[in-house]
């Protein structure tokens, strides 16, 4: 498959514009102090889903041929992935399996149930569900859809980038952040054909760096995956998403699952609006790289709201 481009997201943008409103852009005078810069929040966690995947989903299982809706569609998730699958699958009338790790947050499996999704429990992570998706695939000749390395996925998260500029032409900087990387490269895509002096930097947690890893070495390398943040917990990356990313990312900064939490609070206490963990990460990088920030207009992409009140109890008492 070829990687999408930026002509792809304004026809994904047709598609997402029929079936979704936009997601608010909020400046926050507080945010701003604390930074010393003009910040905008994407609030993503406004969403139905409460995650800016439902834009790949949809424009993905809206174009399925008739004989893949027939089949029916399988992928793997920790959670809003699967949530945005399950969501285009019922609008579409579109049967959807959807395998997560033996211990995936439950917020987001009562979700993706609630949709109708079938969902299948295997492994300890992310990765393992993935593998024993590919092989579901197989076994009852579904239509496997890949989190990471979908065109069309890719294609419609970039529509978040795209109303950012749209709405706001004088951002410098977006800071989005990376699991599997297609909400990192569709920024890229939208924002570098817009306007290329508009710095894009992905933000990763240090304790499972596989694709800030890749991105350093233009080649594909797995490691450790111990981070409480389930949106960016995975093994493996994605490397459509990484292509695009070698190309137009302009950085990629790690930050540890402690600022992540704090990144959580301070959103709370400054935004009065709630993260999980990875929609919490660009704050986070903000916060790291402050005085990269400073005086410039800046875009933080919160990705997602879909936090349990166990996680949300642990980023409180840090």
């Amino acid at each position: 498959m070829n990687p999408p481009t930026f002509v792809d997201l304004l026809r994904a943008r047709r598609v997402i514009n029929e079936h979704l409103p936009r997601t608010p852009l909020h400046n926050y005078p507080a945010l701003d102090r604390l930074l010393d810069a003009r910040v905008y929040v994407k609030h993503e966690n406004y969403h139905l889903i409460g995650a800016f995947k439902i834009r790949g989903g949809i424009n993905l299982v809206s174009q399925l041929t008739p004989e893949e809706r027939e089949r029916g569609v399988v992928t793997a998730s920790t959670g809003n992935h699967g949530q945005s699958i399950a969501y285009a699958a019922k609008l579409f009338g579109v049967s959807a399996v959807i395998v997560v790790p033996e211990k995936a947050n439950p917020v987001k499996v009562e979700a993706m149930r609630s949709h109708g999704a079938e969902l299948v429990f295997h492994g300890r992570d992310f990765d393992d569900a993935k593998a024993h998706c590919e092989a579901l695939s197989r076994e009852r000749g579904l239509r496997y859809i890949s989190s990471g390395d979908e065109p069309l996925l890719i294609a419609g998260v970039g529509t978040h980038t795209l109303e950012i500029i749209e709405e706001r032409p004088e951002v410098e900087m977006v800071i989005v952040p990376v699991g599997g990387g297609s909400g990192a490269a569709g920024a890229c895509l939208a924002a570098k054909a817009l306007n290329p002096a508009i710095q894009v930097i992905g933000v990763q947690s240090s304790a499972a760096p596989a694709a800030y890893l890749t991105w350093k070495s233009h080649t594909a390398t797995e490691n450790k995956m111990q981070t409480v943040a389930d949106g960016l917990a995975t093994r493996a990356p994605f490397m459509m998403p990484q292509r695009i990313m070698w190309e137009h990312l302009d950085d990629f900064i790690l930050v540890d699952d402690d600022e992540l939490k704090r990144g959580v609070v301070v959103y709370l206490e400054k935004a009065k609006t709630l993260a999980e963990l990875a929609g919490a990460a660009p704050l986070a990088a903000a916060l790291k790289i402050r005085e990269r920030v400073r005086g410039k207009t800046v875009a933080l992409i919160l990705s997602g709201g879909n936090i349990s009140p166990e996680q949300l109890r642990e980023c409180l008492s840090v």
